[in-house]
């Protein structure tokens, strides 16, 4: 599944996010992956465990778990607090897969990944290329969203970001570990749900919705796990 999840935050919150961003140290992005990793990351990114990163990180944070159409489709379990990363003067991230599991800082648990998110902190206009690209079964899509829109993609796909050849591209970037490890299941899911919520806004709660709806919470039952 790959979705993309409208005004995760405000214009106002975006603007005020950036000025702390644009002020902060970034340090060079090879410094969080591993060798393979780093022979295609060209990028920055605020040091993970600096007082800044994990304020601004923190803020989005609740901003998405507070978005009802994130947790229909993620229907998270764990949730890391996002990072930040920044792209120009031509720098890029090739084709790669994230790592299926990490660490969380001050944790005693790591996380296994089974969704990615990336929310947008610069307008499209802003800058040249920057597109990311994700490969799935259904094959290549281009993503370069409005700022405070956020996309969430399995982290299984194989993904890369374009170079930024003009301005700069400023995101946020997160993994989740879903109640339901499988995507197809989770996708029937997030349909089935989806499906009862607008047939509630047309006919109101029948007696097929609350049967529909039943029926989601016992697959549910069925799939999730701790």
């Amino acid at each position: 599944m790959m979705l993309h999840i409208p005004a995760v935050l405000t214009k106002d919150e975006v603007r005020q996010l950036r000025q702390r961003l644009d002020a902060a140290d970034w340090i060079d992005g090879r410094a969080t992956v591993g060798s393979q990793g780093a022979q295609f990351k060209r990028n920055r990114q605020l040091p993970e465990h600096s007082p800044v990163s994990q304020e601004l990180g923190r803020i989005v944070q609740k901003a998405v778990m507070s978005h009802p159409m994130f947790f229909a489709a993620a229907l998270p379990a764990r949730t890391m607090v996002p990072l930040f990363n920044r792209y120009e003067g031509s720098e890029t991230y090739g084709a790669h897969v994230d790592g299926a599991v990490r660490g969380v800082p001050g944790a005693d648990y790591r996380l296994r990944t089974d969704l990615s998110s990336t929310v947008f902190l610069s307008e499209p206009e802003d800058y040249d290329g920057g597109e990311l690209i994700v490969h799935d079964t259904f094959g290549e899509h281009e993503v370069k969203l409005p700022a405070g829109d956020m996309v969430l993609y399995s982290s299984s796909s194989l993904h890369r970001v374009e170079p930024v050849t003009r301005g700069a591209r400023v995101g946020a970037f997160f993994w989740t570990q879903s109640m339901i490890r499988d995507d197809s299941a989770r996708t029937m899911l997030f349909t089935l749900d989806t499906t009862i919520q607008s047939l509630r806004e047309k006919y109101g709660e029948t007696p097929e919705a609350v049967a529909l709806t039943a029926h989601y919470h016992n697959l549910l039952r069925r799939w999730a796990e701790p």
